[in-house]
């Protein structure tokens, strides 16, 4: 067997082997549905319930890419602007990194008051907790623009404007799709946070659903649901990113 095709096997080998002792840690120790349930409990429920999870998930994954949508939006744009001006940098950076700070989950009840409970709080919350990724990549990609490769740009005839558009965006590809990869899973966890508690829908209102009702299992069916459709964005951009930003990584792909 190749290296490649290790590397690609290793991801389900590994979940495969969790599964297996996860399950026998259950079995073994007889372990109570109501407080850790196997994964032959949780697979169980996410058949019978698989309509309800169905109707759930696609909530919250509309929701997420909506709010994921806007933070791709306003972080380029800002990402753009403190990435090409020092002044800016030096003025929005450590305010932007303040805030990022603060816990979304406390923005949650401000946001419900705003926009009541619903579609709102939730795409809003996926936008804050998920910008800041792409801003700061965006950013350091564009300010650390080699002063050499500038300064032969600007011999040339190059203009600013020029040297940002034609050579820093492209060269900040590789950060940009990596930051997407970061904030598409952080999109998830703000949406699922907002839906458990200013929702009636989506897979974080069935989390407390099920939680209340003692159906562990179905709790955990719906988490499966989120890293499944996290790690499917996830896979989705890393193809984009190998396609268009294959000049960045042939080093690697050589090795």
């Amino acid at each position: 067997m190749t290296a490649r095709r290790l590397e690609a096997w290793a991801p389900w080998a590994l979940l495969l082997l969790t599964l297996l002792v996860w399950q026998g840690l259950c079995s073994a120790f007889s372990v109570s549905e109501f407080v850790f349930p196997s994964p032959l409990r949780i697979a169980e429920q996410a058949v019978e319930f698989r309509g309800e999870i169905g109707r759930h998930a696609w909530r919250t994954f509309w929701v997420t890419l909506a709010g994921f949508g806007l933070a791709i939006v306003f972080g380029v744009l800002l990402g753009f602007l403190v990435g090409s001006s020092r002044l800016a940098y030096a003025a929005i950076y450590p305010l932007m990194t303040g805030f990022n700070a603060l816990p979304k989950a406390a923005f949650v009840p401000i946001l419900v008051v705003w926009f009541g409970i619903g579609v709102g709080p939730a795409i809003l919350t996926a936008f804050l907790i998920s910008f800041f990724p792409i801003t700061v990549n965006i950013a350091t990609g564009l300010a650390t623009l080699e002063p050499e490769l500038e300064d032969v740009l600007r011999v040339l005839g190059a203009r600013r404007w020029d040297v940002l558009m034609k050579v820093g965006l492209p060269r900040t590809l590789p950060h940009f799709f990596g930051s997407l990869k970061v904030a598409i899973t952080l999109a998830f966890v703000g949406t699922t946070v907002s839906e458990m508690t200013a929702s009636n829908e989506g897979i974080g209102y069935l989390l407390v659903s099920a939680g209340s009702a003692m159906q562990m299992g179905l709790a955990f069916a719906g988490l499966v649901a989120v890293g499944a459709m996290a790690m499917g964005m996830y896979e989705a951009f890393s193809l984009l990113e190998r396609r268009l930003t294959g000049w960045a990584h042939r080093g690697s792909q050589a090795a």
